[in-house]
């Protein structure tokens, strides 16, 4: 077995109640409304009599890839689908980044990019993200192979706008990935960067916006040399013939998926104005969570009083973290409750 594999921890994802019916729950930024009616329409008619299943899916999902190109003003050449945003990160890493060489991303971040850097022998390298927006003690020239940039960040809520993406870009020699898992929910993208810079990459998921976490999918708008070399690397077969239909429909029904954005965008909003109310200090969210301080900066205390309401959020025992908690966006509903157990912990 390989050092790397033997000494590193493993990634932790949200807790998943074995009884997630009677729970709210509000940790892993999933969203409280199904996906548009056409996927399902698209998914019972790829099925039909079970016979398509026999056969392989398109191996390079060529129908998603055009759906996305049209969507976002690319060439379909400029267009990869994954398994989930997760695969093109561990490629993007596998690509760029050999054994022994360095990667570098923000903290706090996606704590998933640590694990990937620690599959594949990378050195790390992290730059501290102030509750501000701003990023400590980043070079002039920072010569590291990638640099993931989350935006809308993740736990913190906070975007970049794309002065200071584009900026960025120009201080990296390697490649700068922005992951924008959360990018529906923002006032702002950075699609435009990607045929602007050479060196930036912008990935996306199915799994918040669109309401598809459970079928994996994801999506990375780059160079078509860089899409290529993806392409070598990714397991051949890697989206189901079920996922590739409904990546399709979920695409072309913007309409749906701006309803969606907006109605959790107004709860967020609301939501924010009852725990300021409370006396909880709140980062400026652009994604389907916010970051939440209470009064005595202690997070894990309203993290064990909702728990045992059985509301689910999410606390990081990470000390630059442990003072608050992210807490995912759910029906208007499901946050007047945690309003009210809020109110009873104090």
């Amino acid at each position: 077995m390989r050092d790397a594999i033997k000494q590193m921890s493993k990634y932790v994802p949200g807790f998943q109640p074995p009884d997630g019916e009677q729970w709210i729950k509000l940790n892993t930024n999933e969203n409280p409304y199904p996906p548009s009616p056409q996927v399902a329409e698209a998914i019972r008619q790829e099925l039909g009599d079970g016979g398509s299943l026999r056969k392989y899916p398109d191996p390079p999902s060529q129908s998603a890839r055009e759906a996305a190109a049209d969507l976002y003003g690319y060439d379909p050449d400029w267009i990869i689908m994954a398994n989930g945003s997760d695969e093109l990160l561990n490629n993007l890493i596998r690509t760029f980044v050999g054994e022994g060489e360095e990667l570098a991303y923000l903290n706090p971040s996606y704590s998933y990019y640590a694990t990937l850097a620690a599959i594949q022998g990378a050195k790390v390298k992290t730059f501290t993200l102030t509750e501000e927006g701003e990023i400590a003690d980043f070079p002039e020239r920072y010569r590291g192979k990638l640099f993931f940039l989350t935006s809308p960040n993740a736990p913190l809520g906070i975007s970049f706008d794309n002065d200071r993406i584009a900026e960025l870009a120009g201080r990296c020699d390697g490649v700068l990935v922005v992951d924008e898992a959360y990018a529906d929910f923002a006032e702002i993208n950075a699609l435009d960067l990607v045929g602007q810079h050479d060196n930036v990459i912008v990935t996306r998921t199915f799994s918040k916006s669109y309401g598809l976490a459970g079928m994996r999918l994801g999506l990375a708008i780059a160079r078509p040399e860089v899409v290529d070399a993806l392409d070598k690397i990714r397991d051949h077969y890697n989206i189901d013939r079920l996922a590739q239909v409904a990546a399709v429909a979920a695409l072309k029904d913007q309409d749906y998926l701006q309803d969606t954005v907006q109605k959790i965008c107004a709860t967020r909003q609301w939501f924010a104005g009852e725990l300021e109310t409370l006396g909880y200090a709140l980062l400026p969210s652009q994604a389907n969570y916010v970051f939440a301080i209470p009064p005595d900066r202690n997070g894990k205390r309203v993290y064990d009083a909702l728990f045992e309401r059985k509301i689910l959020v999410r606390f990081f025992s990470d000390p630059a973290l442990a003072h608050g908690l992210r807490i995912s966006i759910g029906t208007r509903e499901e946050m007047e409750t945690s309003v009210a157990a809020l109110k009873e912990i104090g």
